[in-house]
């Protein structure tokens, strides 16, 4: 008893500060970690073998870390550390991508194939936003195209706030189609281990519907936005996309790097190859090709990001190891009475509600064992839950201004630019395309799996 109320202490207050912002969320879940581990499992629990469950770090050491012949899952719990090698692989080729202009040059190649169209531009950035974050992380998506946008919006005198909020929400949408689109989806898949080819056919296919929606949603939402104040703007003087490129040769190099990163996530499941692996060898094939620059893009990488992985891990750890998890689990069975598609709805729309206010990482990680548990008890096949999981704390964030870390980002570029974006003003167009899109995932879910 004493350790299931020291871990829900620790794990609430840990929720508390990180909403709060008064300090940096990896100093948050470090050293709420550091006090699950002595509090939880010392004092608590007195188990050692408990610490080295949740710290998992042998699990590094087994060949079916690195590659798996069947399709078993890649976590045992605990630290997920093939999540944190995976995404850490991703930062090092993403900002290798950065460093010679690749996200600019597409944006600007793009906007001149277009002809410089203020719609036409619309449309096709909310599709690159899309495609991008299926395979890039959504912040790194948005940073650039956001900032590229503004730049935009400078040269066609026109006003880029309906354009960035589009994009911050086609975004998060791409990322939710695939398995490295979204931190969460890559702990789903890890901890129960389903392919790249999982996710498409399943959560993207959800995506791909309602994509469709959502172009037509934002589209006749900003259309009287989207004209240009001056219809007689000279665009031969405009800068080239050629102009954006830094490095040739290390263009040419990051683009094939990419490539292969992509090929490898398609083709995992066949390969055996486990996300880790590809996480390491993309990295280690970034820097090796990269050698004069490699302290550039080191310094670059989102260090903080991976530190709050880890202390989150250990903290859900501690809900594991002392049962709390699985109370949970029991609660929505009970209140669900039994019915999958109230059950389903209420991890869909529960986890969406969720991520619109809180962070989405820690709370997928944390119902990743409560879905196990749902599983076990009520017979619901885990696949169905996994994927009410994912798309609904995927999408959920996109309906207020704090819900995604993309939406952070895509709202401070525009406040830099003299664009501030109110709450009101953010939500008035991006909480409707949420629940349209949350209704046709719970739709699609009762159809196809219930």
């Amino acid at each position: 008893m004493l350790a299931q109320i020291l871990a829900v202490v620790i794990f609430v207050a840990m929720f508390a500060l990180i909403i709060s912002e008064k300090f940096e969320r990896h100093y948050v879940t470090l050293v709420s970690g550091a006090l699950t581990l002595l509090l939880v499992f010392g004092l608590g629990l007195h188990s050692l073998e408990a610490v080295k469950h949740t710290l998992n770090i042998g699990s590094i050491f087994t060949a079916g870390f690195w590659y798996q012949s069947g399709s078993a899952s890649e976590s045992s719990g605990g630290i997920n550390w093939a999540t944190i090698i995976f995404i850490a692989g991703m930062m090092v080729m993403v900002e290798g991508m950065a460093r010679v202009g690749f996200f600019r040059w597409l944006c600007m190649l793009i906007a001149k194939t277009v002809n410089y169209k203020t719609k036409l531009i619309f449309i096709t950035f909310m599709l690159m936003s899309t495609v991008l974050a299926m395979f890039i992380d959504s912040i790194t998506v948005i940073l650039f195209l956001a900032a590229v946008t503004v730049e935009l919006s400078h040269l066609l005198k026109f006003n880029p706030v309906p354009m960035i909020l589009a994009e911050i929400f086609c975004a998060n949408l791409g990322g939710s189609a695939t398995m490295c689109g979204d931190p969460p989806n890559i702990i789903i898949g890890t901890s129960f281990g389903y392919s790249f080819g999982d996710f498409i056919m399943n959560t993207g296919a959800m995506a791909g519907i309602s994509l469709v929606f959502t172009l037509i949603f934002f589209y006749f939402s900003f259309r009287k936005e989207l004209v240009s104040a001056d219809s007689n703007i000279d665009t031969s003087t405009f800068p080239s996309p050629e102009s954006a490129i830094k490095d040739k040769k290390g263009f040419a190099v990051s683009c094939v790097i990419f490539l292969c990163a992509v090929v490898m996530l398609v083709t995992h499941a066949m390969t055996g190859l486990t996300v880790a692996t590809i996480g390491a060898f993309i990295a280690a094939a970034t820097i090796l090709t990269s050698i004069k620059h490699t302290g550039e893009i080191m310094k670059r990488v989102d260090y903080k990001t991976l530190l709050f992985f880890i202390g989150l891990f250990v903290v859900v750890g501690g809900l594991e190891e002392t049962g709390i998890l699985n109370i949970v689990a029991g609660f929505i069975g009970k209140i669900s009475g039994g019915n999958t598609y109230l059950m389903i709805a209420i991890i869909v729309w529960g986890s969406a509600i969720a991520s619109a206010f809180i962070d989405n990482i820690p709370f997928a990680a944390t119902m990743i064992p409560v879905v196990q548990a749902l599983s076990v008890s009520t017979g619901v096949p885990l696949e169905t839950l996994a994927w009410s999981l994912s798309m609904g704390t995927d999408i959920g964030g996109s309906a207020t201004p704090i819900g995604a870390s993309a939406n952070v980002v895509g709202t401070s570029v525009a406040a830099k630019s003299g664009h501030p974006v109110g709450w009101g003003e953010y939500c008035k167009k991006s909480l409707p395309a949420t629940v349209i899109v949350m209704t046709i995932c719970t739709v699609f879910i009762f159809i196809r799996y219930l």
